[in-house]
């Protein structure tokens, strides 16, 4: 054989060995009764916007006011119109050989107004208890998510949203409402997805709804202070999601037997060199991305790290909200997609942002080499390793919580082609369940693992141009459903339980 013939060869090896150790996953690494699922939100999947007595969300307006920061100026007005076919999507599921579906309520379905002055949706309330109930005839477990991201605009208007502290009755009073009408079926329940996301894109950056930041920032913002406002809005978060487990745990947890928590999302941060330096620049960023949520949760108060770096503009807690605020979880649901390395830069006393205030740079390269392969996205560069550091971070410092992966994906660009052999995805997939493996033999207390997605959806700002799902939607053919080559090896590997 050439030199020409063997270098000819050398990728289809690597192929053949790659696709040998990722269908050769073994599944008794994992505890008894670990828990497999997909998950989804309700403004991505549902569509339906305008039926079935919803009301506006704030992704509605912001969709409709700034269209241009969505890539391809779509919506999820239709998105994949899980509404009308939720029956389909879970059939899908159970062929997958799936335990369990995450999925989240639209506020402004059940409370148009957001309020229960403004009056319940009894047709929003019928919509989830059919879903529910059609999960549980498959066999099939609901994590219900509370908040994902699509405040309901009447409160945006009435007050300015998570802004305000006036959201927090508002949302307890929501969250109540769904445990008294699914809680008897409902037992893991997620209070807030990624309240990271939700404060720095929607009041830092300004690209997701309700699209704030400062004016010099970007001329397409609606006005706001990426100085103050993102650390408002994630201290209101936390303050509804302790209020929302505070009247769970007083009025229904006993009846129920149920679980509640709430989904965070970090990279695993990485020092760019074994400096001193860029060490404590990774700790800070780790500290203003995870910290941020999961500290006041493990002590009622903020990270020692933004408190300096922040000072007065960080909100403070009172002494009886955090005696609400600590320990009020049950478990911790873990969203991860990517790492970054992060280097020492001299903090700003001018122009200050959330951005500026950990005086660190974030970045996907070192010495000139990527931290892992680029996926679609520009911000998710594959590196496995990250959620087994995240993980094991998370048991040494936070008191060994129970945790469930939340979501885990990578996505592909939508380039028109109807492409189901997503071997990326597959090999993404296989690799973070084996360092979650890893994490568990050391000890981590992981008790699901949830992939992002089960169907390709509207992706946010990139909208339709990025697929994320494990099963291929058909955006020209009536939003017809074919599972990807990810999504049967899912269910080769887990009917192998039976």
């Amino acid at each position: 054989m050439t030199n020409i013939e063997v270098l000819f060869l050398l990728p289809l090896f690597f192929i053949l060995v790659q696709v040998q150790s990722v269908s050769s996953l073994n599944l008794t690494n994992f505890p008894g009764g670990f828990i497999f699922g997909t998950a989804s939100s309700a403004y991505q999947y549902e569509g339906a916007a305008n039926e079935g007595g919803r009301g506006p969300s704030t992704w509605d307006t912001f969709t409709l006011m700034d269209p241009d920061k969505i890539k391809d100026q779509s919506s999820g007005v239709p998105a994949i119109d899980s509404y009308h076919r939720y029956k389909e999507d879970v059939g899908i599921m159970k062929d997958i050989g799936l335990d369990a579906y995450r999925f989240s309520i639209s506020w402004s379905r059940l409370l148009p107004s957001g309020n229960l002055i403004g009056g319940v949706n009894q047709e929003g309330i019928t919509y989830y208890n059919n879903l529910i109930n059609e999960l549980l005839s498959k066999g099939l477990q609901p994590f219900v998510t509370l908040f994902h991201w699509d405040l309901p605009q009447a409160l945006e208007y009435a007050y300015g949203g998570f802004l305000s502290q006036n959201i927090v009755k508002d949302f307890t009073d929501y969250a109540e409402l769904c445990y008294r009408e699914f809680g008897d079926r409902v037992k893991h329940w997620i209070t807030l997805n990624e309240p990271w996301t939700f404060s720095v894109m929607g009041y830092a950056t300004g690209n997701f709804a309700p699209g704030r930041c400062s004016n010099w920032l970007s001329l397409n913002c609606t006005g706001g202070d990426s100085s103050i406002e993102p650390y408002r809005v994630g201290h209101n978060q936390i303050l509804a999601h302790a209020a929302a487990v505070k009247i769970y745990r007083e009025k229904f947890q006993d009846s129920q037997k149920g679980q509640i928590g709430i989904a965070l999302n970090s990279p695993w941060i990485i020092p760019l060199s074994k400096s001193k330096a860029h060490k404590n620049a990774a700790s800070r960023a780790l500290a203003f991305i995870y910290d941020w949520f999961m500290e006041p949760l493990n002590s009622g108060s903020y990270p020692p790290e933004m408190v300096k770096h922040v000072g007065e503009r960080l909100p403070s807690f009172s002494k009886e909200q955090s005696l609400m605020v600590k320990a009020s979880f049950d478990f911790i649901g873990l969203n991860y997609y990517t790492s970054n390395y992060a280097a020492d830069v001299p903090c700003q006393s001018e122009n200050q942002t959330y951005f500026t205030d950990f005086c660190a740079n974030l970045s996907t390269e070192r010495n000139g080499t990527l931290i892992g392969p680029k996926a679609a996205s520009d911000w998710l560069y594959i590196y496995p390793r990250g959620i087994k550091n995240l993980l094991l971070y998370t048991k040494q410092k936070f008191n060994d919580p129970i945790i469930y992966i939340t979501e885990n994906g990578v996505d592909e660009v939508n380039d028109g082609t109807k492409s189901i052999n997503d071997n990326i995805r597959l090999n993404y997939i296989r690799h973070h369940l084996s360092y979650v493996a890893k994490a568990i033999m050391k000890g981590v207390n992981v008790k699901g693992y949830f992939t992002w997605s089960l169907l390709d959806n509207f992706e946010w700002a990139d909208g339709y141009t990025v697929r994320f799902g494990i099963v291929y939607v058909d955006y020209n053919e009536g939003l017809a459903r074919y599972p990807k080559k990810s999504a049967k090896w899912l269910k080769k590997i887990l009917n192998g339980r039976n």
